[in-house]
């Protein structure tokens, strides 16, 4: 079928039965195809010098592609392929150019070689993927051999400028830095483009937060003033159900706790133990009779196994939770449905509220459980053992805390 393809002539085309062609009668082998679903779509039909009949897609008619824009598109075509060019050819070849080009990318990359070998092989995998896709997106396309020192100095700038701390900006650039660092290992990258980035400087000797002896009254009673809370709440609720012939809720006024969260605030202030660390722990290494936690390397950010002693309270909690323990077998502090716990942060921010606490985050109860020990009088090195610390400098920073330190060492030069 052959006519002008016009604006009217295209609406007025009905889909029929089989798909069908209307080859416009002006500009050689401009056409346009309709299927039985109606969709209408452009096409450019021509000869190869070597006498071979192609087509090339235009698009679909729709409002990204009106006639006129089709028409001009075919236009073009056709001059090319009056000078020789054979249009379909050029294409194919370009977008498997720009294919082969995207196997050279940051994403690419990262899917193809450094993910699977991260969750493999670092406990941090999944963080630095993350980090990466989420603080370099506008990176992942470009090829690696592109990546060079200014743009991230420029990208650091930039995240300075809106707020973010240099800490921040520090975890983001040696996320980034350790993934070209294997690029390089596995011969993707000729050289490190970041070797002479120096990180950003940040004030090691900020102090460390930890609780005052009221804040931590007031965190202990809101826990109390919580778990009775809870109890209570669950004893009405269960009598709304006997009343009704309702199946009843586990009772837990006979129990010690409400739920995990005294347990698990208690033994973090009182182990020092990181968050993920809680979370990993199982009762098979929990033992109650030697009152000690085994962290083992597997679950230590630092990869290695360390012994915590239970101090009384610490100990008792745990003898109390253990009572109730959803699955004493496994995980010490379970999400509800027995899988690992991952976030607590709701429940978190309603305790500290509850207290009165403010600019207290979970990790700073570590810095609590560190900063306590050194103003008893617990050295240094001790200190860096029980938390797990990887090298003493960590530990340092609460070097201030330790009583008249500094002014003893001043005293020894008269």
């Amino acid at each position: 079928m052959q006519a002008k393809l016009t604006t009217t002539t295209i609406r007025n085309l009905e889909p029929r039965e089989k798909a069908y062609e209307v080859v416009d009668s002006e500009l050689k082998g401009f056409l346009l195809r309709i299927q039985p679903t109606g969709r209408k779509t452009f096409y450019f039909s021509y000869r190869t010098n070597d006498g071979k009949r192609k087509r090339i897609k235009i698009g679909p008619l729709g409002p990204s592609l009106t006639i006129a824009q089709a028409r001009d598109r075919a236009t073009s075509m056709a001059g090319k392929v009056a000078e020789g060019v054979d249009v379909q050819g050029d294409k194919i070849e370009g977008r498997q150019k720009a294919k082969e080009a995207l196997k050279g990318t940051l994403g690419r990359f990262l899917v193809d070689q450094y993910e699977p070998w991260a969750l493999s092989n670092q406990k941090s995998g999944h963080y630095t993927v993350s980090t990466v896709r989420a603080s370099f997106a506008d990176f992942l396309n470009e090829p690696m051999s592109q990546i060079q020192l200014r743009k991230v100095e420029r990208w650091r700038t930039e995240r300075l400028q809106a707020g973010r701390k240099p800490s921040y900006v520090n975890r983001c650039v040696n996320a980034l830095r350790g993934v070209l660092t294997k690029a390089v290992e596995w011969e993707v990258l000729d050289d490190h483009p970041l070797k002479k980035l120096k990180a950003l400087k940040i004030d090691e000797g900020r102090k460390a937060r930890y609780l005052s002896p009221a804040e931590e009254e007031r965190l202990f009673k809101a826990l109390a003033e919580r778990d009775k809370e809870l109890k209570e709440a669950r004893e009405r609720g269960n009598r709304h159900r006997r009343a009704r012939g309702y199946p009843l809720l586990p009772d837990l006024s006979r129990h010690a706790f409400s739920d995990r969260m005294t347990p698990l605030i208690t033994l973090s202030l009182k182990t020092g133990m990181r968050r993920g660390e809680l979370f990993d722990l199982e009762w098979s290494c929990v033992d109650l009779d030697k009152k000690v936690i085994t962290v083992r390397g597997e679950t230590a950010k630092s990869s290695k196994t360390r012994h915590i002693p239970l101090s009384p309270t610490a100990h008792q909690t745990l003898v109390e939770w253990l009572r109730q323990a959803p699955l004493p077998g496994s995980l010490v502090f379970p999400a509800d449905n027995g899988s690992r716990l991952d976030n607590v942060k709701s429940s978190w921010n309603s305790i500290l509220k509850k207290a009165g606490i403010e600019k207290f985050r979970w990790h700073d109860m570590r810095h609590d459980f560190a900063s306590k020990l050194v103003m008893k009088g617990v050295p240094l090195n001790t200190v860096r053992e029980l938390c797990g610390h990887a090298n003493l400098n960590t530990t340092l920073r609460y070097a201030h805390l330790a009583p008249d330190h500094k002014a003893d060492a001043i005293a020894l030069i008269g």
